[in-house]
């Protein structure tokens, strides 16, 4: 019986990518992810994840990562709809995992609504568990979060390289919205790996439409 853990990284950014990952275990695999020091990615340091992604590769079944650019998230987020966009992207990545029964990570203050969500994209329907905090409660999710988290790192790292001080990419840092300010004093517009539809983003690209009227 294999089993699977989905979970994501970035949600709350303003800048990068929203990556999901998914793991599928055997279930008599599982012990060796606790074994190996598998847990929640928030817990772990960044060489502690980095060590572990191979790891979690050589014991998993299948895996599968996939992002959702800021274009799509912006699109989303003016519906309303970026709960319903993680749960198609989740069940995207169910659909490569091929595991009979699977954890995600709840988004969702609804765990049944969402899980509802995720299922309407799936012609074949393996027993879901949608839950709160599953990163932290259930292994296979421990996995999904550091495969998602260790990926959107990278892509942080590859903007880093090309913009050099944009922080961490959030929009609780301080040298992240110094970035995206000087950015749109400077080019009248926002970075294309910018959230526009997040609401620092919003407020700064509005005071660039009012300053262009006066």
């Amino acid at each position: 019986m294999l089993i699977g853990g989905v979970d994501e990284a970035g949600r709350g950014s303003i800048l990068g990518p929203l990556v999901v990952a998914g793991v599928s275990v055997r279930q008599s695999r599982l012990t060796n992810l606790k074994e190996m020091g598998v847990r929640d990615s928030k817990l772990l340091t960044p060489t502690a994840r980095a060590r572990l992604v191979d790891e979690i590769k050589s014991v998993a079944d299948h895996y599968h990562v996939h992002a959702i650019d800021t274009a799509e998230i912006d699109s989303s987020v003016l519906l309303k709809g970026l709960n319903r966009l993680e749960a198609k992207a989740m069940a995207h990545v169910i659909t490569r995992i091929r595991a009979d029964e699977v954890y995600v990570d709840c988004c969702d203050t609804n765990p049944g609504r969402y899980r509802d969500h995720i299922a309407s994209h799936l012609e074949e329907c393996p027993k879901i568990h949608s839950m709160h905090h599953a990163d932290r409660i259930n292994v296979a999710v421990s996995a999904a979060s550091i495969l998602a988290k260790v990926t959107r790192d990278s892509e942080i790292q590859k903007l880093k390289k090309k913009h050099r001080n944009i922080g961490s990419g959030y929009p609780s840092d301080e040298k992240t919205m110094l970035f995206i300010r000087n950015w749109v004093a400077r080019k009248k517009c926002a970075p294309v790996f910018a959230r526009k539809s997040w609401k620092p983003m919003r407020l700064l690209l509005e005071g660039l439409e009012q300053r262009a009227r006066v």
